[in-house]
């Protein structure tokens, strides 16, 4: 049971839902639980641009 709950969290972080719906979602009192599933979402990380980044191409 507690495999299929993180890969669902893990799934829909992946498609950027906000992290305090699935917190909602997964019955958690406190988002500190839910933030255990963001070290998995990787491929968010490679799409997340810098604020200095978009200053610089301006």
């Amino acid at each position: 049971m507690h495999t299929l709950r993180h890969t669902f969290a893990t799934h829909l972080q992946e498609q950027k839902v906000d992290i305090r719906v699935i917190q909602v979602m997964l019955g958690h009192k406190k988002l500190e639980t839910t933030s255990v599933y963001t070290h998995v979402a990787t491929e968010i990380l490679h799409e997340v641009v810098s604020p200095l980044e978009k200053l610089q191409a301006a």
